[in-house]
């Protein structure tokens, strides 16, 4: 009980801060210092949490890579015009402005890239320019569009440690998660597209017929154009997808094949390079990672689960909760499925597919309201938005999914 008591004032102590404007990176050391004090962790013990989270950790420089090139690519992107090219031509192509919205996150979103929130914030940015929305409601569309391939894409590593530590086959563990993935989608548009009319979208002039129409070579060349401008975009899927390229290089490869593209001397490379560089990025970067360790070096993840599973507790509640605070604890789907499902495995009816199905929708809810979901932060931050105003429409939505998890499960439980 002491530790339910202890993460509870963190989480309350962390959405205290960010409610206060608080850098979202000094929110997280600050709350990886006070789970310190609480767990009355030796010196010793929080400098080797820090040297674990920022030095050994790959992870940590792998996602600093990413986030910096992002960055970059994002600055050559409206520098050159390929952003407004890739709307004008996604306005053709995408006739709702719905549609248009949401296909950006969607796209991006196949991409397994920590932080891939902050790439796609720009192009819901640029779809969205001229209809009013509210800065929450942008940064809802941004984050919550490209999150349902988590679900069922063996691309992300969740499932696929899901399926290798339960021994459950990755294809029925996928189509059991599939109700779960559309159902992000439809919530999607049910709480995120209020006061977007399905009004179509304003195509690029030189795309609408009229007087000015143009013949068909023409229309032709003008269809190419825009499929070009998607070309970097699609150079990053192909290299992540198909050749297995971690994001980080598949980003900094296509942002140097951009360079080359449009003959950038060193003096202009030099000029990107420097404006990719945030400090509150890395800061952010920093805060996520000791956070993440310290709440395993000081045992709070490993003891609630115990206590939870020694107390007599019903087997679905046991597969909703440990796997739900664990991921809103970490933010991290590979977080909640390697500290939970070892523990649900041992528990009897703990280990068939549709229990573990019900325990990976609740672990990934959980990742999704997270206040150190870095995706979360970072849509939060674009967009300057209040991060209970985001929280409005991620709630109601996250409880719709869990209602369709509870049904599956009853269902196939029998």
């Amino acid at each position: 009980m002491t530790d339910f008591i202890r993460i509870v004032a963190v989480l309350v102590f962390l959405i205290v801060l960010v409610r206060k404007k608080v850098r979202a990176g000094v929110v997280l050391l600050l709350g990886s210092l006070l789970l310190t004090v609480l767990y009355l962790m030796p010196v010793r013990a929080v400098l080797y949490s820090v040297e674990t989270a920022l030095i050994k950790n790959p992870e940590a420089i792998k996602v600093a890579l990413a986030l910096t090139a992002i960055r970059g690519f994002e600055l050559v992107l409206r520098e050159k015009k390929i952003l407004d090219a890739m709307m004008d031509f996604s306005k053709g192509l995408f006739r709702g402005k719905r549609a248009l919205i949401a296909s950006m996150p969607l796209l991006i979103g196949t991409l397994p890239a920590m932080g891939g929130a902050y790439f796609s914030a720009p192009m819901v940015e640029e779809a969205s320019k001229g209809m009013g929305l509210p800065a929450e409601q942008r940064g809802f569309l941004n984050y919550w569009f490209r999150h349902p391939w988590e679900y069922v894409l063996p691309l992300y590593p969740g499932i696929v440690l899901a399926g290798a530590v339960t021994g459950i086959k990755l294809g029925p563990l996928m189509f059991s998660n599939l109700p779960y993935a559309l159902g992000v989608a439809a919530t999607g548009c049910l709480f995120g597209f209020k006061g977007i009319g399905d009004a179509p979208c304003a195509p690029d002039a030189s795309l609408r017929g009229g007087k000015g129409k143009k013949k068909e070579k023409e229309k032709r060349q003008e269809t190419f154009k825009g499929l070009l401008s998607f070309l970097p975009i699609f150079s990053i899927l192909c290299l992540v997808i198909i050749f297995g390229v971690e994001f980080q290089w598949a980003i900094l490869a296509a942002l140097a094949g951009l360079f080359v593209f449009y003959r950038y001397n060193p003096r202009e490379v030099w000029k990107v390079v420097k404006g990719s560089f945030s400090m509150d990025v890395l800061l952010l970067i920093a805060g996520v990672m000791v956070f993440k360790q310290v709440l395993v070096s000081s045992g709070a993840v490993a003891n609630l689960g115990g206590f939870l599973a020694g107390e007599g507790i019903p087997l679905m509640v046991l597969l909703s909760v440990l796997p739900f605070l664990a991921g809103l604890l970490t933010g991290h789907t590979m977080a909640f499925v390697g500290a939970t499902f070892p523990l649900l495995m041992a528990l009897p009816g703990g280990g068939v597919l549709h229990a573990i199905s019900f325990a990976f929708a609740c672990g990934f809810l959980g990742v999704l309201l997270s206040p150190v979901h870095i995706c979360l932060i970072l849509s939060r931050e674009y967009f300057k938005a209040d991060l209970w105003g985001i929280y409005k429409r991620t709630i109601p939505a996250a409880l719709v999914i869990f209602m369709v998890a509870v049904g599956e499960y009853l269902v196939f439980r029998g």
